[in-house]
C-alpha cells in the first residue's frame, strides 16, 4: 500500500514489515519545504504506531537525498526562515525518540537539513558517489537541528569540528572511514541493500527490544556509567519476564524462525 501525503512531497510504503519513507522532490534534489519537514515527521510518526511496521527506511527519489532548505526559503530573509525551522518535536533527531530502527539510505547529496535527517537515523547506508556535507559555516549559520550534540558523539569530537567548521564536502567512502555511515554500496543499489538489512531485522528481532535498546542507547548518551548500569539491570529484568525470551527458545528448539509480537500503537 502506497500512501502519498503533502501533494506528494513525502511518500510512504510499507513492504512486508518495512515502511519506506521517500523525499519526493527529485527535481530540487528533494530539498526541504514549509510543508516537507511537518509531513516528514507526520509519517515517521505514522509508521512508528502502525502494529504492521517493524522497522523504517529513509531515501530520497532521483539523484539526491536531501540537499537541505529550498533555495526559495533561503532567499526569503530571516523571518521567512524561521517560519521554516520545524517544530521542536518535528526536528530530526525525532528519529531516534521513535520505537523503531530508522535506516538511511543515502542515494545521493545529503546536506544541511538533509544531513541532519540523516545523521538522526538509526544507521546509514550510503551510494558510492553519495556527497555529504554540513554547510551550515559556507552559508553564515549556525550547526542547526541538535547536529552540534549529536554528531561528536558518532564520530568523535576533532572529526566533528572539521565536518562543522569547514562545511566541506565529502564523499561516501570518507564518510565509511570516519564512522558516519555504516556501509558503502554501489550506485543503484543503496535502497536494495537498505531494504535487505530491514527486511532482516523485521523477520527475525523483537520489536520489544528495538524499542528498549533504542531507548537505553540513546539515555546513555546523558548518563553516567552507573546510572547505565542501573537501568541496564531494571530493563533485563523487564525483558526476562516478557514473552520475547520464551517465544525465541522454543523457536530455536522447534527449528523455526521466531514469531515476535508487534509493539502495539501508542496511547
Amino acid at each position: 500500500m502506497t500512501t502519498e501525503t503533502d501533494d506528494r512531497e513525502i511518500l510512504t510504503e510499507i513492504r512486508d514489515g518495512v515502511c519506506v519513507i521517500t523525499f519526493n522532490r527529485p527535481k530540487a534534489r528533494n530539498a526541504i519545504t514549509a510543508t516537507m519537514g511537518p509531513a516528514y515527521a507526520d509519517a515517521l510518526r505514522a509508521a512508528d504506531d502502525d502494529p504492521a511496521v517493524r522497522v523504517i527506511v529513509v531515501t530520497g527519489a532521483g539523484p539526491g537525498f536531501c540537499s537541505g532548505a529550498d533555495l526559495d526559503v533561503l532567499r526569503g530573509g530571516p523571518e521567512m526562515i524561521k517560519k521554516f525551522v520545524p517544530a521542536r518535536e518535528d526536528l530530526p533527531t525525532l528519529a531516534m525518540r521513535l520505537r523503531k530502527p530508522v535506516i538511511a539510505a543515502i542515494n545521493g547529496a545529503a546536506v544541511g537539513i538533509g544531513f541532519a535527517y540523516m545523521l538522526g537515523s538509526d544507521i546509514r547506508f550510503a551510494a558510492e558517489s553519495a556527497k555529504i556535507a554540513t554547510a551550515f559555516s559556507r552559508l553564515g549559520l549556525a550547526a542547526e537541528y541538535g547536529v552540534s550534540w549529536l554528531l561528536p558523539r558518532v564520530i568523535g569530537v576533532q572529526a566533528a569540528m572539521d565536518l562543522l567548521l569547514s562545511g566541506r564536502t565529502i564523499d561516501a567512502q570518507e564518510a565509511a572511514a570516519i564512522g558516519l555511515v555504516h556501509r558503502v554500496v554501489p550506485d543503484g543499489t543503496v535502497l536494495d541493500a537498505a531494504l535487505a538489512y530491514a527486511a532482516d531485522l523485521a523477520a527475525n528481532c523483537s520489536p520489544f527490544s528495538f524499542a528498549t535498546i533504542k531507548k537505553q542507547v540513546y539515555a546513555d548518551l546523558d548518563r553516567s556509567a552507573d546510572d547505565a548500569l542501573t537501568d541496564t539491570l531494571q530493563q533485563m529484568d523487564i525483558a526476562f519476564d516478557g514473552p520475547g525470551l520464551a517465544e525465541a527458545l522454543t523457536a530455536r528448539t522447534e527449528k523455526r524462525p521466531a514469531v515476535f509480537d508487534a509493539l502495539p500503537a501508542r496511547d
